[in-house]
């Protein structure tokens, strides 16, 4: 690497979809971006693989291509005996279909459309920590890593006035300079596999009913859900997601239920022995802003690192992609000014644009979290909501977050009033 390869105008550790987006963004406008990925593409996240309407507004804006990626209508609900069909809303905010894209090829597309808008893109280069002068971050510290992700012995400083950490739910950085997670707030854990299959489906599919046992003996309703998302190829993503609010979060096998609920799998799904592609692998869920502040001393915080994961459903994508929209507008104003006091008064803005946006429907998900840890209380939704079509209607707007943002119907003036009424602490 040259000199002029390790300084930049942004440095952003992590080419997930938060990361990749902020230096799509940041590229654009301009700037000198760095774009720093641990492992080297094509490489896997654990994750649904699901978007939502509101990731797919994110991208459309971006300028991503995705002709020929999976399009979904809406999703499937099964639970309590009854199964639901439910469209995705139709609202002038968000498209009126998700998609479904596999994370080994979803990430790699948007670093790919980052470094086509501009950005440096270095894979196999291991962030170790910050660059610190005077408190403030000022670049990293990196190590190279080959395509097996073992240390070639080569270390490295990257320096940049600015530096984003997209570096997923650890965040070495953020740790670093003293960001622990929040233990206020909810955590969750999901594992998944993929399977064969030639169904073909044009809905995702969500089942609300996982149980376990308890130590002694009786069955748990836990707080979570099943997923089963078609991909293209003959493929599904297979998995489920559990909240850290049941008493047998951290007492449970979640990859072993995940076998015994596949291999009694409901429905007109089949996933007879052989037909895995893989083995089941697990994640935790970072939920509702676990971590803060999310910008402070020259560091700003997007995606998992800083806990943007929607409590309600353990949705990260999209918010990610959001916050990478609302991180690259901020530091673009800030190098607009003229002093440093300047520039430092616009990056901390950050935090306060996305609490904003995002904090009392967060809070909300915080709620509807603890409540369903409650079996008893995941049992009378299951059996008494699923039934009700139109309230169920209203609660996919408010699990998804997908209200029409200005006017609308009552359902959409509502999800907003609910969110705006929350506290975003």
């Amino acid at each position: 690497m040259t000199p002029s390869e390790q300084h930049a105008d942004v440095i952003v550790v992590g080419a997930g979809p938060g990361g990749s987006a902020t230096a799509a963004w940041l590229a654009g406008a301009g700037l000198d971006v760095l774009l720093l990925e641990k492992a080297t593409f094509p490489r896997d996240k654990i994750c649904g693989d699901g978007l939502t309407p509101r990731a797919v507004k994110e991208l459309i804006a971006l300028g991503v291509d995705t002709e020929g990626w999976t399009r979904t209508k809406g999703l499937r609900i099964l639970g309590g005996g009854h199964t639901l069909t439910l469209d995705w809303p139709e609202t002038t905010s968000f498209p009126s279909y998700g998609m479904v894209r596999a994370r080994g090829d979803l990430d790699e597309a948007l670093a790919r459309h980052a470094q086509a808008r501009g950005a440096i893109l270095r894979e196999g280069v291991s962030v170790t920590g910050p660059v610190l002068e005077g408190g403030r971050v000022v670049g990293v510290e990196a190590k190279l890593v080959d395509g097996r992700g073992r240390a070639t012995g080569e270390r490295t400083t990257f320096r940049a006035p600015v530096v984003v950490a997209s570096d997923g739910v650890s965040s070495r950085l953020a740790v670093a300079v003293g960001r622990e997670k929040r233990e206020d707030r909810p955590m969750g854990v999901a594992v998944r596999g993929y399977y064969a299959s030639d169904r073909v489906d044009d809905y995702l599919e969500s089942h609300l009913e996982l149980w376990t046992t308890g130590a002694d003996g009786e069955r748990i309703l836990m707080p979570g859900y099943g997923w089963i998302f078609p991909l293209d190829g003959g493929r599904a993503n297979v998995g489920l997601g559990i909240l850290n609010t049941s008493t047998a979060f951290g007492q449970t096998d979640y990859k072993d239920v995940m076998r015994r609920w596949v291999e009694t799998m409901p429905g007109d799904w089949e996933f007879p022995e052989g037909s895995e592609l893989g083995p089941i692998r697990g994640a935790a869920l970072p939920m509702g802003f676990n971590r803060t502040p999310l910008y402070a001393d020259g560091l700003l915080l997007v995606g998992d690192s800083g806990g943007m994961v929607n409590p309600f459903n353990g949705e990260g994508i999209d918010y990610a992609l959001e916050a990478a929209r609302v991180a690259a507008d901020v530091i673009l104003q800030a190098r607009g000014r003229t002093t440093d006091a300047q520039r430092e008064a616009v990056l901390q803005t950050y935090p306060r644009i996305l609490r904003d946006e995002l904090g009392g429907y967060f809070t909300l998900g915080r709620w509807f979290a603890k409540a369903i840890g409650n079996p008893d209380v995941m049992r009378l939704a299951t059996r008494y909501g699923l039934p009700r079509t139109t309230l169920m209607r209203f609660l996919l707007k408010v699990m998804a977050n997908l209200p029409q943002e200005r006017g609308g119907g009552i359902d959409d003036r509502l999800v907003r009033a609910m969110a705006t009424m929350a506290p975003d602490a």
